[in-house]
């Protein structure tokens, strides 16, 4: 074979070799997001091969989706498909999404607790950030034994939760969710903060109770700790009067005694409801608390301002402030103008 010859071998070879990475290249490495945006694809227990196929389909162009098939067709993924939360970022190629897949390399996600009321609306929000069914969290949370399981009961469940932002897997099980909520629970209640609380002679439950109701009473985080003042000194009054303490008469709580959150005004008729939330015919704290509190409720209760206040009322202005009094008598006078102020905007 002369020179010639073994140069047009050797050149059609090397076309050969790069066609061949090219096309390699072309189908599992070169980008397969349609959007150029970071698509997420959500792979739950439900789901074969068929339909990880349609999910990853709908996101992906179509050179890369065949090297996708190509790549899947090839090993065992489609009998050992992991659940969880994928992305795929502008620049991925097939190989990089078959990789994550098939490992379960999932993409994390931010999941905020939310302040909310009950167990069941937590369950609601909760099933909407994560594969957690929604009935199977609210059934557990309202279970007397799984909550004994971490420490409450059905009536304190809620102060298990601190409502800030964290980083989590989509899939993850219920009671891993749970190990991770006590963690972050343990370490929201650091030294300054129990110590803060033991000074105020109340459990974390108990200043996270009051702290429920301080939300409830107001958005204005300024405002807070001079509520959660008054409440306090409400709380740890004992006089002639008042040898239990004084009762707290939280407008909030006859709402949640009620299940009737919509409530503008809190009629006298309304007083009379026989429950342990009922702060108006029982002292002390309610037995858990009224909403899951805020950071800045919990903080403004342990950092309550200190003075001698026993009643408010909101202002008439309806700035969402409240006027403080001393006395009955002064609180009755705000609690007129107040009144009067409702009832010229006709709110019922």
């Amino acid at each position: 074979m002369d020179k010639q010859t073994k140069n047009k071998y050797l050149y059609a070879t090397i076309g050969c070799i790069f066609v061949a990475v090219a096309l390699v290249y072309y189908y599992f490495f070169s980008s397969m997001n349609a959007t150029g945006k970071t698509q997420y694809l959500y792979i739950d227990a439900d789901d074969n091969i068929d339909s990880v196929y349609n999910k990853v389909k709908a996101v992906s162009n179509d050179h890369g989706f065949i090297g996708y098939r190509t790549l899947v067709r090839h090993c065992t993924y489609k009998s050992n498909i992991h659940t969880g939360r994928y992305s795929l970022k502008p620049g991925d190629g097939a190989f990089s999404l078959f990789r994550h897949l098939k490992n379960g390399m999932q993409a994390s996600i931010d999941l905020t607790i939310p302040s909310v009321r009950t167990p069941e609306k937590l369950a609601n929000e909760l099933s909407k950030k994560l594969m957690l069914d929604s009935a199977a969290i609210a059934k557990a949370l309202k279970d007397e034994t799984y909550c004994k399981q971490w420490g409450y009961d059905t009536t304190t469940i809620l102060c298990l939760f601190i409502p800030n932002t964290y980083d989590m897997y989509w899939n993850v099980s219920l009671d891993k969710f749970m190990e991770r909520m006590q963690k972050e629970n343990k370490k929201f209640w650091n030294f300054d903060r129990t110590h803060k609380a033991e000074e105020m002679k109340l459990s974390h439950n108990q200043v996270m109770t009051l702290a429920s109701i301080v939300d409830e009473e107001t958005a204005n985080n300024g405002e807070k700790p001079m509520i959660a003042g008054m409440y306090y000194n409400r709380l740890m009054l004992r006089n002639a009067e008042y040898p239990d303490g004084m009762p707290l008469q939280a407008d909030p709580t006859i709402k949640f005694a009620w299940k009737r959150f919509e409530l503008k005004r809190i009629y006298h008729n309304l007083l009379f409801i026989d429950s342990p939330y009922n702060t108006y015919k029982n002292a002390g704290l309610p037995p858990g608390p009224i909403r899951i509190p805020s950071v800045a409720g919990i903080d403004a209760v342990l950092n309550h301002v200190h003075h001698s206040y026993l009643y408010m009322c909101a202002k008439e202005d309806f700035s969402g402030t409240h006027n403080f009094a001393r006395t009955y008598a002064e609180h009755l006078g705000n609690a007129a103008k107040y009144a009067k102020a409702l009832n010229e905007r006709g709110i019922k």
